[in-house]
C-alpha cells in the first residue's frame, strides 16, 4: 500500500501546486518521483514527528494541502497533542497517513504495533478516520480526503497487500462497500485484514452464498444508514473484523451506534486484538494466527456446526 500511496500522491502533486508532503525520515527513495516533480514541496522532517505535525498544521492554515507520512504509532500517539490542538481544534485540513498499521511491523514488537490509534483519535472532534482495505481504496480515499478539506487520518498497511476491491466497487468515504455478497453471516471489516475473511470464505466453501463481506472503509464517519439497512436483512450473526484492539475501534463504534439508537441486531462477535500488549514476535501472518485473526480462525466462526 505504501508504494500505491507514493505513486498516487505524486500524480496528485503533478496537477496541484498546493500539495505538500512531509516525511518522518522514512520512504525517501520511495518519494524520488515526487521530489522530481515538486522538489520544493517535499520535507524530510526527521524523527521529530510532533514538530512535523505542527509544521503541517501551519501550512494547512496558509492554504496548502499538507500530507504527513510516517510509521503509524509515530504519526499518531507520539504527537497526539499536536493533532488535537494544532490540527483538529483549528480544523486545519492536514492528512495524516500512518503506514504499517495494525500488526504490519509485528516482528518489531509493541513499540511498532498500532492497535490503539483508532480508539484514541476517534475521540477527537471533527476528525475523519479512514482505513482502506487495499491500494485501490487508498487511492480513492486520498483524493477524496484532499477535496473534502477536513482533518483526516488514513491508516494503511505496509506492502504486498492484495487488491480486493476494483473499479466497479466505487469506494467513497463514509460509505460501506460490499466485497462479497451473502445472506446469513455479515462480516464488517476495515483494513487489509479483510483479505483473511475473503480467503476463509473462498478456500473453505467456494460456492457458499451465506457470507457477506463488507469493507466499512471508514470508522469516522461511520455508514450508519448501511448498518441500519443490514440490521433488517435477517443475518444470523455479525462479525466485526479489525487489526486493532477490541476496545475503541470499529466494533466499539458499531456497538455505540447500536446502543444509542436502540437498534436490534443479531449476535455480534468482535474479532480484534486483545486488551493486552502483544509479546509474540514474528511475521504478520504468524501473529495474526496467534491472535485468532487469520483465515483459519475466521473459518471456525463462519463454518462451525
Amino acid at each position: 500500500m505504501r508504494k500505491a500511496f507514493a505513486d498516487e500522491i505524486t500524480k496528485i502533486a503533478s496537477t496541484r501546486n498546493d500539495v505538500v508532503l512531509l516525511s518522518g525520515d522514512i520512504g525517501n527513495k520511495m518519494f524520488d518521483d515526487f521530489k522530481e516533480i515538486a522538489p520544493n514541496r517535499f520535507f524530510n522532517c526527521g524523527i521529530a514527528e510532533a514538530s512535523m505535525t505542527s509544521i503541517a498544521s501551519g501550512m494547512a492554515l496558509n492554504n496548502l494541502k499538507p500530507i504527513i507520512y510516517t510509521i503509524t504509532p509515530f504519526a499518531t500517539l507520539r504527537c497526539l497533542e499536536q493533532i488535537k490542538i494544532g490540527i483538529a481544534y483549528h480544523q486545519a485540513p492536514v492528512i495524516i497517513v500512518g503506514t504499517g498499521s495494525g500488526l504490519s511491523y509485528s516482528e518489531l514488537g509493541a513499540t511498532h504495533h498500532s492497535l490503539d490509534d483508532i480508539a484514541i483519535l476517534r475521540a477527537i472532534p471533527d476528525f475523519q478516520i479512514l482505513a482502506p482495505c487495499d491500494s485501490f481504496e487508498l487511492r480513492v480515499f486520498l483524493n477524496q480526503a484532499i477535496e473534502r478539506n477536513k482533518p483526516t487520518y488514513i491508516r494503511i498497511g505496509k506492502k504486498g497487500e492484495p487488491i480486493i476491491t476494483n473499479d466497479f466497487k466505487n469506494p467513497e468515504i463514509g460509505k460501506a462497500n460490499i466485497l462479497s455478497d451473502g445472506n446469513e453471516i455479515l462480516i464488517l471489516g476495515i483494513g487489509p485484514v479483510i483479505y483473511e475473511a475473503i480467503q476463509a470464505k473462498n478456500e473453505y466453501n467456494k460456492h457458499d452464498d451465506k457470507i457477506c463481506i463488507v469493507s466499512m472503509g471508514s470508522v469516522k464517519p461511520l455508514d450508519t444508514k448501511f448498518l441500519k439497512r443490514m440490521s433488517s436483512k435477517g443475518f444470523k450473526k455479525w462479525l466485526i473484523l479489525e487489526e486493532h484492539s477490541v476496545i475503541g475501534g470499529l466494533g466499539s463504534s458499531i456497538a455505540e451506534w447500536q446502543a444509542k439508537n436502540n437498534i436490534d441486531t443479531p449476535e455480534i462477535i468482535f474479532l480484534g486484538t486483545p486488551d493486552k500488549f502483544i509479546h509474540n514476535l514474528g511475521s504478520q501472518s504468524y501473529v495474526r494466527g496467534k491472535l485468532g485473526l487469520d483465515k483459519y480462525s475466521i473459518k471456525n466462526f463462519l463454518f462451525q456446526k
